[in-house]
């Protein structure tokens, strides 16, 4: 795969360590707008990349790439990407997708239309444990709730409670807790349950009217799922599903969990009295570590590859039908 960047701000300057480490990926081209063209060419440096755009446009009719990775601000992702689709380019588009379902829409059918691949840069898509997650799935009984908590206190927070608005939090750009963060949860339901029957977002809002944290309920046949998101606020990180013969639970944050416990009731056993005055029933408990790699975006990046250079259309179908589906989740809060 031949790449060619756009952005230069945090996640890129992230993405780009991270590419280092891929054989299967050449960064040959970096596109930075006007006012950052120095840091594009310090990252280029860094990284030697030999060329650096500051017209988007001349990048892609010019540089030899086949793929374009856009790491913008949120309310660019669309017009990018549709751009890097017109010409032809394979696209790997950072979180959250687009703005809104209509949006998402529009791209995969252009993809489909010109033969490009369309990717969602999202972790959870690439994930050891959330494909045990599913396999664990039947072993729950009927599904009764699903809890999910990605909270963690922003390192711009304490600017914006300054009146500092940085783009992660200016609805103007599409920021706050729900596109940064509960996002994660959101893939996480719609990985295991699909798009829900009904979506209510409840936020706490900051002075600009940002969502600061909030919590959503997906409603599912016979039961919710809580997903909650916070970057004014720390706390522990988990996703959580119960079921009627046991209950699994993810540690750590979302997007680098460390570690799955799957609890299910014993077949035949009898339940006892534990220390509430409940009866208990025995359980077999299974506990999965994930597969740690040198970072939490590797395996992402190498899955873009190998799709990309094996034409494996049905894994890339799979997963742009799961950001659509989050995508239409999200797009009700639109």
């Amino acid at each position: 795969m031949k790449l060619g960047v756009a952005g230069t701000g945090k996640i890129v300057t992230e993405a780009l360590e991270v590419l280092r480490m891929v054989e299967e990926i050449r960064c040959t081209a970096i596109f930075a707008r006007p006012h950052s063209r120095e840091k594009g060419a310090a990252l280029a440096e860094r990284h030697g990349i030999p060329e650096v755009y500051t017209d988007y446009e001349e990048m892609l009719r010019r540089a030899d790439i086949d793929t374009v990775y856009i790491g913008l601000v949120n309310s660019a992702h669309f017009a990018f990407a549709k751009t890097a689709l017109l010409h032809l380019k394979n696209v790997i588009l950072e979180k959250p997708f687009t703005v809104t379902y209509e949006e998402a829409r529009e791209l995969a059918e252009l993809s489909k239309e010109k033969g490009c691949f369309l990717f969602e840069a999202i972790t959870v898509l690439h994930n050891d444990l959330l494909e045990r997650m599913r396999e664990s799935l039947p072993k729950l009984g009927r599904i009764r709730m699903a809890l999910a908590n990605f909270s963690q206190y922003s390192s711009r927070y304490d600017r914006y409670l300054e009146g500092f608005v940085d783009p992660s939090f200016a609805p103007e750009c599409y920021g706050g807790a729900l596109r940064d963060l509960n996002v994660y949860n959101l893939h996480y339901m719609a990985g295991m349950f699909g798009a829900p029957l009904a979506v209510r977002y409840f936020p706490n809002r900051g002075f600009n009217g940002i969502d600061t944290s909030g919590t959503m309920v997906l409603s599912y046949d016979g039961f919710s799922a809580v997903c909650t998101g916070a970057k004014d606020s720390d706390s522990p990180c988990f996703v959580s599903v119960q079921g009627e013969k046991g209950y699994m639970r993810l540690e750590g944050k979302p997007n680098a969990p460390t570690g799955l416990t799957v609890v299910t009731v014993e077949e035949g056993g009898k339940p006892k009295p534990d220390a509430s005055g409940a009866m208990a029933r025995p359980t077999v408990t299974e506990v999965f570590a994930p597969k740690v790699p040198e970072h939490r975006m590797l395996r992402e990046f190498r899955d873009f590859a190998r799709i990309a250079d094996t034409e494996d259309r049905e894994a890339a179908e799979r997963y742009l039908e799961e950001t659509l589906t989050v995508m239409r989740i999200l797009g009700t809060q639109t």
